[in-house]
């Protein structure tokens, strides 16, 4: 269930609007010396590119949040396409109608923030595309833009991707420093599961022989990272001969045009870092319209 993270969206929301009006209440010198707080328009949130939308809610949420910053009257939002809705440039996605000052005060925020899932969205689909019907999923990874972790990982779901871990709490991930530091995968898989016995172990592995030591230690779900197509191969169907159910996953410079020679291994994930370090916005816009036209 995609389920959308209002509370940390409503904290964003706050923090970008401090940052554009320069704290709370905050001001914005423009709008509120050019346009009556009476005056009221409609405007229409448009895309002006193709892409898969993300981050919807936000819309009313900003407008909200603004209405209550400034005193002003309300801003309706109509949201006429959902997350998840692949769109085409030049669809209108949302109509706005309430205060003109509310409106621009809010429109940057809420653009950027709706642009930015969005294209985490609408890069995660063109993974997901690519992967149909191999049986393998595109993962997401913790490389999130600071405090826009639980939004991205939403964008990347609304996409059509899956999340891996939120963060450092919820699954044990042993890499090479920890391996270094513990002196072994085994050494560092038993610390683990003897602090935490109920917390998922993943490992990194860079190797066949690292990827069977890890199983052989208790692993069940390796990071076979930065392996070429025929190491992978070949490590898959080691892994699969021992007859533990591991699950499987490539991660390290993966790209679109390699992703299906990958999932023809046999795995069951890619992770991409891409997905929310890389993907471009898209780009959307909000237009005044003349309701008398």
């Amino acid at each position: 269930m995609n389920e959308f993270p209002e509370a940390r969206a409503q904290a964003v929301v706050d923090g970008a609007l401090d940052e554009d009006l320069g704290g709370f209440p905050g001001l914005d010198v423009t709008s509120s010396a050019t346009i009556p707080a009476t005056q009221r328009s409609t405007a229409h949130v448009v895309a002006r590119a193709d892409g898969v939308l993300a981050g919807m809610p936000l819309i009313s949420l900003v407008f909200r949040a603004v209405t209550e910053r400034i005193r002003s009257s309300e801003v309706d939002v109509e949201l006429l396409r959902q997350d998840g809705e692949a769109v085409h440039a030049g669809d209108v996605i949302a109509v706005l109608r309430g205060s003109t000052r509310a409106t621009l005060v809010g429109e940057r925020t809420m653009l950027n923030l709706v642009g930015r899932l969005s294209g985490v969205a609408t890069h995660t689909r063109a993974w997901a595309d690519v992967l149909q019907g191999t049986g393998a999923m595109v993962l997401d990874t913790r490389k999130t833009t600071p405090g826009l972790r639980a939004l991205e990982k939403y964008a990347v779901r609304c996409g059509g991707g899956t999340n891996k871990r939120m963060g450092l709490h919820d699954v044990a991930m042993i890499k090479d420093n920890h391996k270094l530091a513990a002196g072994s995968v085994s050494a560092a898989f038993a610390d683990i599961h003897l602090a935490y016995p109920d917390v998922d172990i993943q490992v990194e592995v860079t190797t066949k022989a690292e990827a069977l030591e890890a199983v052989a230690a208790g692993a069940r779900f390796l990071l076979c990272d930065n392996m070429s197509v025929d190491l992978l191969s070949q490590t898959v169907q080691a892994v699969r001969g021992t007859g533990e159910r591991v699950q499987i996953e490539a991660t390290g410079g993966l790209t679109l045009e390699v992703a299906l020679a990958y999932a023809q291994t046999g795995i069951d994930f890619l992770s991409v870092g891409g997905l929310t370090h890389s993907s471009p916005i898209m780009d959307i816009a909000l237009d005044l319209v003349d309701d008398q036209g």
